[in-house]
């Protein structure tokens, strides 16, 4: 144990920031050498004077940037990075860019961490259309697409159709999914050091990307109907972004819908500004939420982008881009740029998925899974606050003090379970505190599954003691 304490005195910013840059200089220092053991938390708010909550986010931050480890019972302690392999976790700019999520998930966790769409036998359907395009088309298998069929982009004007609006094929490029349909808009449509809009909780894989294309990410607040109008307009008025990504319904990890009022004025908004805007309805599809569709209010400037991924196979791994008029061969070059090119056999399955019908017929059988167990974990979860939908297979529960939600990440960890804390869905360094963790509850092979973890979850929420003894 040592006596060493921190001085935060000086500086200006969070102290728990503070705190954690001290622990770091001290660790560069050498004043806390490799295997040292930090003062518990609840020892060290009371000789600094702040609260166990502060300790715990200034913990939880130095273990993001790989300088300590612990766990529950032992302790925290200096690592010895001399002999530690470097990896995804311990590279400071990767992990800043990677998120809280382990690269390499342990396989004895039960995994609530994922939004796959659930097994429901789609392998059968999905199998016999591989095997069809085989027989039917094996030269085109054994080269590059080099021509799109439009059959292709009529199968992606289907699938992204939604609340009586639809886009003319023309306008719609198939992908690599939904995450490289936004990578593909980023990069066609701005410049590095251009701003782009995020909101503060948000889909984070996209943000992150945008940082490593030289791109900046500035933050616009939200409250539970989802974007802030006026915060869209002062930022626009004052930063002037290139673009802004943004999920009206069934928003991650909120599950926020956009009244259409809202909608109107943000894309009123982006169009005085002439700001680009991409509309992410990957889950917005499975829902069935009657509002506008932004694309719909302004389709000379939104991007709209969807998949298979969560409503039918994250296997498949395919999406569409809808563009506005004149955008779709851009876009098609970007995404060729960035990602190498669309394999034909993806593509191909995708198509004849949506088509035939099949994708519809998958979909409704995952939202009738899904259903069942969003009825399942709310019964479990009875008397907690969280919010969920019964389409989307996800919901935001809010943990009860003392728990934070990196500490109650922990703690699920510990005991087996994956969960994805507030930090993973930040857009950028924020001072804002949610209490909030996301449950997913795609990944079992049916409610049966769920109970474990779900039994896990309930107990530590129960125990909210345990929050004080959770060391990061």
């Amino acid at each position: 144990m040592t006596s060493w304490l921190p001085d935060i005195s000086n500086g200006s910013g969070p102290l728990y920031l503070r705190i954690a840059d001290c622990i770091e200089a001290a660790i560069a220092s050498g004043a806390l050498p490799a295997g040292t053991k930090l003062p518990p938390q609840r020892n060290l708010a009371y000789d600094i004077g702040v609260t166990i909550g502060t300790i715990g986010r200034a913990y939880a931050l130095v273990h993001e940037r790989g300088l300590v480890e612990g766990e529950v019972g032992r302790g925290t302690y200096v690592i010895d990075r001399s002999e530690r392999r470097p990896d995804n976790q311990n590279d400071p700019v990767t992990a800043a860019l990677s998120g809280t999520r382990l690269s390499e998930p342990p396989q004895n966790k039960i995994r609530f961490d994922t939004t796959s769409a659930p097994d429901i036998g789609q392998g059968q359907s999905i199998s016999q259309i591989l095997a069809d395009i085989g027989l039917e088309l094996p030269a085109e298998i054994s080269s590059y697409s080099r021509v799109f069929p439009v059959s292709w982009s009529q199968a992606g004007a289907r699938w992204l159709a939604r609340a009586g609006w639809s886009p003319a094929p023309e306008n719609v490029v198939p992908t690599l999914g939904a995450h490289a349909a936004a990578i593909a808009i980023i990069t066609a449509v701005s410049s590095p050091g251009d701003k782009i809009v995020f909101e503060d909780l948000t889909y984070t894989q996209v943000s992150r990307s945008a940082r490593l294309l030289g791109r900046r990410t500035i933050t616009v607040q939200s409250d539970e109907n989802g974007v802030l109008p006026d915060d869209f307009e002062k930022l626009c008025q004052q930063q002037h972004p290139k673009l802004a990504f943004l999920m009206p319904t069934a928003h991650n990890p909120t599950l926020a819908i956009m009244p259409e009022e809202r909608r109107r004025a943000i894309a009123d908004i982006a169009r005085r500004h002439g700001v680009w805007l991409i509309e992410d309805d990957v889950y917005g599809g499975m829902t069935t939420d009657e509002n506008p569709l932004l694309t719909a209010l302004a389709p000379d400037r939104t991007f709209l982008v969807g998949g298979l991924s969560k409503s039918v196979a994250a296997g498949v791994r395919g999406g569409w881009v809808a563009c506005p008029a004149h955008f779709a061969k851009r876009i098609k070059t970007t995404h060729k740029m960035v990602t190498g090119g669309l394999p034909f056999i993806l593509a191909e399955v995708c198509a004849r998925l949506v088509l035939t019908g099949k994708a519809a017929e998958i979909r409704n059988k995952v939202a009738t899974e899904l259903a069942r167990r969003e009825a399942f974990v709310r019964s479990q979860l009875e008397g907690f606050e969280f919010r969920s939908n019964p389409r989307v297979p996800f919901l935001w529960l809010k943990v009860p003090d003392p728990w934070l939600s990196g500490t109650f990440k922990k703690a699920a960890f510990d005991d087996d379970v994956l969960i994805d804390d507030e930090d993973e869905y930040k857009a950028s360094r924020s001072e804002n505190v949610y209490h909030r963790v996301r449950i997913s509850f795609s990944s079992q092979r049916d409610t049966l599954g769920l109970a474990p973890g779900i039994s896990v979850i309930r107990r530590l929420l129960e125990n909210g003691s345990s929050g004080y003894d959770a060391e990061i």
